[in-house]
């Protein structure tokens, strides 16, 4: 069997920028989890048998009290906001097994799913559908893989050495040097992502990275300058790699089968037909969300949360 584990958080964003305006018979909007539930019965529809989605019920997280400028919900669209409930409970109807994230986030629980099925023989292969880089330090051999539902791009384990140049396990390491502007985090002055990953692809963790640069022995810019970075600033790197660090300690399920998407409950139907009671909302072209989704289209989403957060 294949477990897919959706980044629910990521579609929705993904979805309200690439679909026009639609609002309910309410006023509400809800256009992108009209768009997420289609995406992912076509998911079943294709093939799919045991299937998670994990969203983040609450962006804050642990996380923001150990860094002050991590990622919050400021800057969320309203419209945008309000539809992380009614995904959730469209989902969940739909007879999809959904984490809502407080404490922890998507991307955790994701984390935690990935593990819990690697562990279980009778798992072939776990899918984590997001393209979130943080997930990257998840990927194992062929077996736990990372797919961009928008590009169709899938990375195993020689798929995230070739994009970052260092293997799945440094990957924290890797976002630690040189930062996360969507998470919040700046990483280390110099450090950029050819140096960081010459560097981590010989030694691996920070720890290991030896104090002088004499020893590196690695193709590196300015390796002395970024040899006394490194010991300067220490303590964010390390706290940084926490930030990094998806907890894979979350007990979301004990047996794969519990994923296993049986259908929906009674109450999708009138779900459903509720939010078939639309209209879509035109948008002119000099409105700030239109060139959004344009840009959204075209795969780039310039200054959108969506790209921003990825």
């Amino acid at each position: 069997m294949e477990v897919h584990l959706v980044d629910g958080t990521y579609e929705l964003f993904r979805h309200y920028y690439a679909l026009p305006s639609v609002r309910d018979e309410h006023g509400n909007e809800v256009g992108a989890v009209r768009g997420v539930v289609a995406s992912v019965r076509s998911m079943i529809r294709d093939g799919a048998t045991h299937v998670a989605v994990a969203t983040d019920h609450v962006i804050e997280s642990f996380r923001n009290g150990l860094w002050p400028g991590y990622k919050t919900s400021e800057g969320i669209e309203p419209d945008l906001w309000a539809q992380f409930p009614m995904l959730e409970e469209a989902l969940s109807s739909m007879g999809v097994v959904v984490w809502p994230m407080v404490e922890f986030e998507a991307d955790d629980a994701l984390a935690a799913a990935a593990g819990i099925a690697d562990r279980d023989p009778r798992v072939q292969r776990v899918i984590i559908c997001t393209p979130d880089k943080d997930l990257a330090q998840c990927v194992r051999g062929t077996r736990v893989v990372q797919l961009n539902r928008r590009t169709r791009v899938m990375l195993d384990e020689a798929g995230v050495v070739k994009k970052f140049g260092v293997s799945p396990e440094s990957i924290p390491d890797y976002l630690a040097l040189v930062g996360d502007s969507a998470d919040g985090y700046p990483g280390l002055p110099g450090w950029g992502a050819k140096s960081s990953a010459a560097v981590l692809a010989k030694f691996v963790h920070l720890e290991n990275i030896p104090k002088e640069s004499s020893e590196w022995h690695v193709n590196a810019n300015s390796a002395n300058a970024l040899a006394a970075t490194l010991r300067r600033e220490w303590e964010h790197a390390m706290l940084f790699r926490t930030l990094a660090t998806l907890r894979t300690d979350i007990p979301l399920f004990q047996d794969v089968e519990q994923l296993r998407w049986n259908g929906p409950r009674e109450e999708f139907t009138s779900l459903a037909a509720r939010a078939d009671a639309t209209t879509k909302q035109a948008m002119s072209d000099k409105s700030p969300r239109a060139s959004r989704v344009k840009s959204a289209r075209a795969g780039k989403a310039p200054g959108n949360r969506e790209d921003q957060r990825r």
